[in-house]
C-alpha cells in the first residue's frame, strides 16, 4: 500500500539520510551570513570557544584554533593536529570538504568520526533549526561543531570554508586565529583583490586575543584590522621566522626557538611557512597548551594528509595535489620542479568553472607534456571539453611560452582519465592529479592507486 501523499517524511536515521536531508534545505548552495547559522546554535544550546570578556570562566574549556586563508589550511590543521596529539592532547578537527567519504571532515584523537557518531548531532541541529533555512555546509558544520563541543576535547582546531568572517565556522569565538596564505580565489564572494579578501579572512579575529599571519606579504586590511580590534597579532618575519638548509631547519618566535630539526612530513616548498605559524600559534597559546621539543618533532615528522602535493610511488609515479586556484597551481610546479628529472610529465585536470583556468593553465603549462581533462560530479565544475578549450585557447595566446608541445584529450571523470594517462605513460614518467578536492578524490575513491605501466619505453 503506497502512503498518503501528505505524510510526514520519514526522520533520517542513517548519515546518508540525513546529508540528502540537507542538500534539500536551502535554494542555494552558499549563502553566506552568521545570522540564521547563530540563532540554530544558540537554540542547541551548546558551547563552544571562550566568550569574549569571560577567558577566566573559559579555562576549563577546549582551546579553539581558528584557521582561515585561500592555501594552506589543511596542512596548517595537520601539523597542529599532530604536534598537539604527541604532546598527550586530546584534540578535534574539523575540516572541509572532503576527499572520498564525508566522515573526513572531522577526526577526534587522530582517528575519523564514526557515521554513527554524528548521526544524534544531525538530529539535536534539526532540532533546533525549527523552520530556519540552512545549507549543506551550515546543517553540517553546526552538527560536527555540537560533537566536538561534546567530546570532552583539550583543543578543538576549525578549518574556515570559505572567507572568515561571514563563514560557518566564525560563530565560534577563537582562542588563536590563524591566517594562511591570502591570494585571489572566490572573487564573486571575497573581492576583487588580496585587500579585499584580507578583509574577510580578518573576521575571525578577536578583540585581544593572538592572531598568527603565515603570508609573509600580509595584506594591510589584516594589520589594520587587528590594530583596530585589539588583536594580538603575529606577524610572519617580525614574531615569527624560519631558516633551513637541506638537512634541517631552525625556528624563532618571540620567546622560544627550535633548531635542528628535521622537515615536515608533508612535502612541498609552502610548507615550512605553514609549520612556522603553527609554532607561533602554539607559543601564543603555551599557557593552556604546553608542549615539548619533542612533541614538535614527533608531530611535524609523523603527520599525514591526502592530496597535498602526496607522492604515491610507482611505474610511473603518482602525484596527489588538491591545487584549485593559480597561487596553489604555482607552488605544485613549483614542487613538480624540484622532484628531478622525469622523461614526461602526464597531468589529470579536473576543475571548478569560476576558477581562473588560464591562470592555472599557465603556471603548470611549462612542465605538462599530455593534459587529460576531465568532467567531475557537480554542477559547479567546468566540462573536459571548456577546459582543453581553455587550454588551446592559452596555447594560442602564448605560442611562444617555454611549454612543451602539449596533446589534450577529454575524459568523463578522473579515474578515466588517470587510465589513459597510465595507458600512454612510460614507467620512468610522472603522473599528477590536481584541480579540485572532486578531481583527487575521483581517483581515490576505490583506495590508494597503486600505478604499474603496461608496457616499457621504446628501444
Amino acid at each position: 500500500m503506497s502512503s498518503s501523499p501528505n505524510a510526514p517524511a520519514a526522520v533520517p536515521s542513517t548519515l546518508d539520510e540525513w546529508l540528502s536531508h540537507c542538500e534539500r534545505l536551502h535554494p542555494v548552495t552558499i549563502d553566506m551570513g552568521l545570522e540564521r547559522v547563530g540563532e540554530v546554535w544558540q537554540r542547541a544550546g551548546i558551547t563552544l570557544g571562550t566568550p569574549l570578556g569571560r577567558e577566566e570562566e573559559g579555562l576549563d574549556a577546549p582551546v579553539v584554533f581558528t584557521v582561515a586563508g585561500t592555501n594552506g589550511k589543511g596542512s596548517t590543521c595537520a601539523m597542529l593536529e599532530g604536534i598537539l596529539l604527541s604532546a598527550g592532547f586530546k584534540v578535534g578537527v574539523y575540516g572541509s570538504p572532503h576527499l572520498v567519504h564525508f566522515e573526513e571532515r572531522c577526526r577526534i584523537g587522530g582517528e575519523l568520526v564514526k557515521a554513527a557518531d554524528l548521526v544524534p548531532h544531525f538530529a539535536a541541529i534539526e532540532a533546533a533549526r525549527g523552520d530556519t533555512a540552512l545549507t549543506y555546509f551550515e546543517f553540517t558544520t553546526l552538527a560536527i561543531l555540537r560533537l566536538l563541543a561534546t567530546s570532552g576535547l583539550d583543543a578543538v582546531i576549525l578549518e574556515v570554508g570559505l572567507g572568515g568572517r561571514l563563514d560557518a565556522v566564525n560563530v565560534i569565538d577563537t582562542d588563536c586565529a590563524i591566517i594562511t596564505s591570502i591570494d585571489l580565489d572566490h572573487m564573486d564572494y571575497l573581492g576583487p583583490d588580496r585587500e579585499s579578501i584580507g578583509r574577510e579572512k580578518a573576521g575571525i579575529m578577536r578583540a585581544g586575543r593572538p592572531v598568527v599571519v603565515s603570508d609573509p606579504q600580509a595584506p594591510q586590511s589584516v594589520v589594520a584590522r587587528a590594530e583596530a580590534l585589539g588583536a594580538d597579532i603575529w606577524l610572519f618575519g617580525r614574531d615569527h621566522n624560519y631558516a633551513g638548509d637541506r638537512q634541517q631547519w631552525s625556528w624563532g618566535g618571540r620567546a622560544k626557538r627550535f633548531n635542528g630539526m628535521a622537515y615536515p612530513a608533508l612535502r612541498g616548498a609552502n610548507q615550512l611557512l605553514n609549520a612556522s605559524g603553527v609554532l607561533a600559534a602554539l607559543e601564543a597559546m603555551r599557557n593552556r597548551l604546553p608542549v615539548s621539543a619533542q612533541a614538535v618533532r614527533t608531530g611535524l615528522a609523523t603527520v599525514e594528509l591526502p592530496g597535498r602535493f602526496q607522492i604515491i610511488p610507482g611505474q610511473p609515479t603518482l602525484i596527489l595535489d588538491v591545487a584549485h586556484n593559480p597561487h596553489a597551481a604555482a607552488t605544485l610546479a613549483v614542487n613538480l620542479d624540484q622532484m628531478g628529472f622525469y622523461p614526461r610529465t602526464h597531468a589529470v585536470w579536473g576543475a571548478m568553472s569560476d576558477k581562473d583556468l588560464g591562470g592555472m593553465i599557465s603556471k603548470m603549462r611549462p612542465l605538462v607534456d599530455a593534459w587529460y581533462c576531465c568532467d567531475l560530479p557537480t554542477a559547479r565544475a567546468a566540462s573536459a571539453a571548456d577546459l582543453k578549450q581553455a587550454i588551446e585557447a592559452e596555447i594560442t595566446a602564448h605560442p611562444l611560452a617555454t611549454a612543451p608541445k602539449a596533446t589534450v584529450s577529454t575524459h568523463a571523470d578522473p579515474m578515466d582519465a588517470l587510465k589513459a594517462a597510465l595507458a600512454a605513460a612510460d614507467p620512468t614518467d610522472r603522473i599528477v592529479v590536481f584541480g579540485s578536492f572532486y578531481t583527487v578524490g575521483g581517483v581515490l575513491h576505490d583506495g590508494l592507486p597503486k600505478l604499474n605501466a603496461p608496457h616499457m619505453p621504446a628501444a
